[in-house]
């Protein structure tokens, strides 16, 4: 099993981070996921808590070697599962892919917390782990490979969430202005 952790701060309130979530993609930095689909979204009656599930379908080259050995193609599904809690501000999601899970499995956390009125604290951990125990080198190398590419897409995805919330607080003090 292999990991990936990061954190950092977004200086934007939790509230218009968290607005942000359902607008980060589509974005130009990631164009690997091609659709977004809310399968279920229900609120809690006693606690507030807004939970979504969604399905992202992603399109992305693979090694030669893996389409080699498992198939498949360069669409892939993730399931993602988000628990919004406003009374408390928090918020976590996880995703775990679906594509090509029988041989490997992403399971990634992201957590949501406000620092300060205007700065809200991002973490993200990943644990990849392929299935493959008869032949653990190969198991080693696409591990590492996906533990890669799950980072270029965290550093594509971070790129694209900032200027989503820089666009919409540009568009909100704009609005602001006008009034």
């Amino acid at each position: 099993m292999h990991f990936f952790s990061q954190s950092f701060k977004y200086d934007h309130s939790w509230a218009h981070v968290i607005i942000g979530m359902w607008h980060k993609y589509p974005n130009p930095h990631c164009t690997h996921v091609v659709t977004v689909d809310v399968v279920d979204r229900s609120v809690d009656p006693e606690t507030g808590i807004v939970r979504t599930e969604r399905v992202l379908g992603c399109k992305q080259k693979a090694p030669t070697w893996i389409v080699k050995l498992f198939g498949g193609s360069e669409d892939a599904f993730v399931r993602e599962v988000s628990y919004i809690d406003p009374a408390k501000q928090t918020a976590t999601i996880t995703s775990v892919n679906l594509s090509l899970s029988q041989f490997a499995t992403c399971l990634e956390r992201i957590h949501y917390t406000p620092m300060s009125p205007q700065q809200t604290a991002f973490s993200q951990t990943a644990e990849i782990q392929a299935r493959m125990a008869m032949w653990r080198s190969m198991a080693d190398r696409m591990e590492s490979w996906l533990v890669q590419r799950f980072e270029q897409n965290a550093k594509l995805g971070k790129a694209g969430f900032s200027d989503v919330l820089r666009t919409m607080w540009e568009a909100k003090q704009e609005h602001g202005a006008m009034s």
